[in-house]
């Protein structure tokens, strides 16, 4: 009786021992297959890299340089006559193309507009009315009115570099800087404002290098 209930206990075990024996070849067997997997995937991937490599596409400087709101870029680069790898340049240098920056000085959104410059260019109706200076961190409101002040700042300088800097510095301060140069990069005394320039201007070149056709002709 106990010899048989050691046979039947020996018989149950001898039957787990196989389906335990066989479950763990099916798992080793599954593991094979997502390593194929895995395998199979870093080719493709490598594939891929190698191609776009070997198609010369900089793909280390698009991360850096990224170009997000194309549509709302070339719409207001279109309204306000503006070259739209200047504005996608200052996007860059403002906030990196973050919406939702604000800078210590309360400076909001992608281009960086101090809400009271905002208010006043709308009362003097230099950016459509349909544009609210309430809602700066709306992307393409901000950049409608970032371009639309970059714009007044070229008419009543006539040149881009004072520009870019009474929009960084402020228009007192390259009026006066000025009436002691007339070239405003041999005469800014702020060295953010001086690198700011500078900043902006690489920038503009890095877009219309990496971005050659991105805004048509």
């Amino acid at each position: 009786m106990v010899y048989e209930e050691q046979q039947s206990r020996y018989g149950a075990s001898s039957s787990y021992s196989r389906h335990a024996q066989s479950y763990g070849n099916g798992g080793a067997v599954a593991k094979k297959r997502k390593r194929k997997r895995r395998a199979a995937i870093a080719v493709v991937i490598a594939a891929v890299i190698a191609a776009i490599v070997l198609a010369g596409i900089p793909i280390a400087e698009r991360m850096y340089y990224k170009l997000d709101y194309r549509e709302y870029i070339t719409e207001a680069s279109q309204e306000y006559t503006v070259n739209p790898y200047y504005i996608a340049a200052m996007i860059k240098c403002e906030s990196n193309y973050d919406p939702n920056a604000v800078s210590q000085a309360g400076a909001v959104g992608l281009m960086q507009m101090m809400p009271e410059t905002a208010k006043e260019i709308s009362n003097r109706g230099i950016v459509d009315s349909k544009w609210s200076p309430d809602n700066l961190t709306d992307p393409q409101t901000n950049i409608m009115f970032g371009t639309a002040y970059i714009r007044y700042l070229v008419e009543r300088y006539h040149e881009m570099n004072p520009a870019l800097a009474a929009y960084n510095a402020g228009m007192g301060n390259v009026d006066k800087w000025l009436q002691n140069d007339s070239d405003i990069r041999g005469s800014i005394e702020f060295t953010e404002t001086e690198k700011y320039l500078r900043s902006v201007n690489r920038a503009k070149e890095m877009y219309e290098k990496l971005y050659p056709d991105v805004f048509g002709s």
